[in-house]
């Protein structure tokens, strides 16, 4: 058996996000934007897949799975539904949910903003009011106070360079920036306030002060975690892609990285960790962006299983810091080339440590089919498939095939060890 390359204490483990599987988040902002009109999501969340009520059913096909650990958000909008209404019973469930994965040997990677943050706080400026910063500080420091002994890792904010991400990358076509604003302009209309923003619906023109927020937030929620427990690891998530060049588009790439990337992995160097959220590659020509050959996957991008060893050394590079893979994936109807490609990147990443890069922990996105915000129902990511009218979970061979690559990874930590 070849020796391994993983770390004795490597985290195995799936992604998950309150708001698109919990189901009836009412208090948040995308609630409210799902159902105003008009409307970018191409359908309302509603129940998602009912994961609330079903979390411990749904952690015992983690743990089936082999897997140490579960990433999860910790929703805000249910805890502080109304601006100072902290409810208790919702702290006692996220709580729950922390010691039925300890109860699993799952190490809960807890999430404080997925996207979804409350109504009250988008429809009052969202993270360019004054006060948002503190107000997000406030309810970290709550969850913290009553399981952050508990917690193996905190991620802050999921993505804040989401939408410059799909921008640079093409990936919403050119109405859809239109249709944004008609929607927060409905939103905020029927709120009775002079804005509305949500995370992960942010017009172009204001990317840059979204930035700078978000860069606030994340300190003062790091701040905050740290003032309960300093020895959490703590760090941020963002979208990165692999970027490449051939020869004469260097500039072009180094470009994109500089506006997409570097900003948040820069702030990264003062974090224990940068979170890793790759599903695609880039490939820079002297004259623009070059087409990949090969098949392509449900968001056109070529199905690429070398992009997440690629963003992980580069995130690795420039930051300084350990990598934790907080998500990875393919959106794909058909699930054996998912489950061809998992074990195929999972190589790749065991390369990349070979050569160097500490990588902390692999999580896949995502447990489950579910709400893939704009888009509904429609993508397909899950390691289980989810009847929409029953909500019962079904694995597909993808979740059989990640169970495989984990144990044969464990089997030569073992040997090593």
């Amino acid at each position: 058996m070849t020796m391994s390359h993983y770390p004795d204490d490597f985290l195995w483990g799936v992604a998950t996000a309150g708001h698109q599987n919990e189901g009836n988040n009412q208090h948040s902002d995308i609630w409210y934007l799902e159902n105003i009109q008009p409307t970018l999501f191409s359908e309302p969340s509603g129940r998602a897949c009912g994961a609330y009520e079903r979390y411990e059913s749904d952690l015992d096909q983690v743990a089936a799975l082999g897997l140490n650990a579960f990433r999860f958000s910790i929703e805000w909008a249910r805890i502080e539904p109304e601006r100072g209404t902290v409810v208790g019973k919702e702290l006692d469930h996220y709580e729950a949910v922390v010691d039925a994965a300890l109860e699993r040997g799952l190490a809960p990677l807890a999430t404080f903003n997925h996207f979804a943050s409350p109504h009250w706080f988008s429809a009052a400026g969202s993270w360019l009011a004054k006060d948002a910063a503190q107000r997000f500080a406030e309810q970290v420091d709550r969850v913290m106070q009553r399981v952050g002994d508990r917690l193996t890792a905190a991620v802050t904010i999921n993505e804040p360079n989401l939408e410059q991400l799909l921008q640079a990358g093409g990936k919403l076509p050119p109405e859809a920036e239109q249709i944004k604003r008609q929607m927060l302009q409905a939103a905020a209309q029927a709120a009775g306030t002079d804005s509305y923003f949500a995370s992960n619906v942010i017009p172009s023109n204001v990317q840059d002060d979204f930035q700078q927020a978000f860069t606030v937030a994340h300190r003062m929620a790091k701040s905050a975690i740290k003032a309960r427990r300093a020895d959490v690891p703590v760090g941020i998530s963002i979208a990165i892609a692999d970027e490449r060049a051939l020869p004469g588009g260097e500039a072009r790439r180094d470009a994109r990285r500089a506006a997409v990337y570097d900003h948040w992995l820069d702030v990264a160097r003062e974090d224990d960790f940068i979170g890793v959220q790759n599903y695609e590659a880039f490939l820079h020509g002297p004259d623009g962006e070059v087409q990949l050959e090969g098949q392509r996957n449900g968001m056109g991008s070529v199905i690429d299983p070398g992009s997440l060893a690629g963003a992980v050394r580069y995130a690795h590079e420039v930051s300084g810091v350990p990598v934790l893979v907080t998500e990875h994936g393919i959106q794909i109807d058909d699930d054996s080339l998912r489950a061809q490609f998992i074990p195929q990147a999972l190589a790749a990443l065991e390369q990349q440590i070979a050569a160097g890069t500490p990588v902390l922990g692999y999580c896949h996105w995502t447990l489950m089919d579910n709400f893939e915000w704009i888009f509904g129902y429609r993508p397909k990511l899950g390691l289980l498939e989810v009847d929409r009218q029953t909500l019962e979970r079904t694995p597909k061979p993808s979740a059989m095939a990640y169970a495989r690559a984990v144990r044969q990874a464990q089997a030569k930590m073992a040997v090593t060890s």
